[in-house]
């Protein structure tokens, strides 16, 4: 295979590892348990991952994404998580004995467009994330604390569970290549159409609109195989006008480092780093600053499946373990995406080509 077809080959990882960290936007609006209020935020920690700024191939593709969490939190968290469901206006003052439990299966389809015709002198592409599935969440608490001048304990569990889509995601990406070295801008934005309830501590939705943006870069060298990508963006939070609570700006790096072994296998490392920048606010927020961070690494493999002189699937299968958290659920997840995508010239595998010519 010649080095043209053969960077075209694998530059489709790309469209995997955008995607299941793009999903990223849409399966973390879908999140039970992640940051700012309640523990709950729009971006999802990697959603960007491998090859993320390398050229696709022009036209439609389409991504599947199935994402799962588990993860749990403490004191913050949790109470954090039931102030709007106890309709509490007062500032308090409390200590909590508590642990918070929840996990998602979420399901992503992403129809993706790639155009053939230059912008802004790059290669555009836009994709919506709709996320679909359910989300479980249980607190079991002791509070003690004041709401005034009137003391109070309390102590008691509480399991939720929501089930249908989550909030739509769209994002607008360009990206230019020059040799070896890839880079991507992007915007994308959270649309408030899923399950949400401010009463429930689960939900599909995150019950306020948001826009992030950023960038992203690539170092691919075909000849070696050899692959770094980092990614940086920012999140605006609009206010939720169900709780009258707004989410500070918020912050988030994801890396992945890979080896391809061969034209189809690839293996790596992936990470994120997320931080959030400024307070919470708004006359709903009765928890103060609640500013959250989480750190997260694990490893990646992916595939490259040719299916017929027209079209191609990647499958690639990432998890995170987390550390180093604050004010937001911790645990682990994992990542499994399958994509079909439009095969550049030389890219079909050698029997349909022979079938294309008869």
């Amino acid at each position: 295979m010649k080095k043209a077809a053969y960077t075209k080959l694998i530059s489709r990882t790309a469209r995997g590892a955008l995607c299941a960290s793009a999903v990223l936007a849409a399966a973390m609006t879908a999140d039970p348990a992640i940051a700012d209020e309640g523990g709950i935020s729009f971006w999802v920690p990697g959603f960007f991952g491998s090859l993320a700024a390398t050229p696709q191939q022009p036209g439609l593709s389409l991504i599947n994404i199935y994402y799962h969490t588990s993860v749990s939190a403490g004191g913050d968290v949790a109470f954090a998580r039931q102030v709007n469901r106890g309709n509490i206006t007062a500032n308090f003052n409390a200590n909590v004995a508590a642990n918070l439990n929840a996990r998602a299966d979420l399901g992503m389809f992403i129809p993706s467009y790639t155009f053939a015709t230059p912008v802004l002198g790059g290669q555009a592409n836009v994709l919506l994330v709709v996320p679909y599935g359910r989300s479980q969440a249980s607190v079991d608490a002791t509070l003690t604390g004041s709401v005034g001048p009137f003391g109070f304990t309390r102590s008691g569990s509480l399991s939720e569970s929501a089930t249908g889509f989550g909030d739509l995601v769209p994002q607008f990406n360009v990206r230019w290549n020059q040799g070896v070295n890839n880079f991507l801008a992007y915007i994308t934005g959270n649309l408030t159409t899923g399950v949400y309830s401010s009463t429930s501590i689960a939900n599909l939705g995150i019950g306020h609109n948001a826009i992030d943006a950023g960038g992203a870069y690539t170092y691919f060298d075909p000849k070696t195989g050899h692959e770094f990508s980092a990614a940086l963006g920012f999140t605006y939070n609009f206010e939720n006008t169900h709780t009258q609570y707004q989410n500070g700006i918020d912050m988030h790096f994801d890396w992945g480092a890979s080896q391809f072994l061969s034209k189809q296998l690839q293996v790596g490392v992936v990470g994120y780093l997320y931080n959030q920048l400024s307070c919470d606010s708004g006359t709903g927020d009765r928890v103060g600053c609640f500013e959250s961070r989480v750190a997260g690494i694990g490893p990646q493999l992916g595939i490259i499946l040719p299916l017929n002189k027209d079209y191609q699937g990647y499958l690639n299968l990432k998890g995170y373990w987390e550390f180093d958290a604050a004010h937001r659920a911790d645990g682990w997840n994992t990542w499994l995406t399958f994509v079909i995508s439009p095969a550049g010239p030389g890219e079909a595998p050698p029997a349909a080509r022979r079938m294309a010519t008869k």
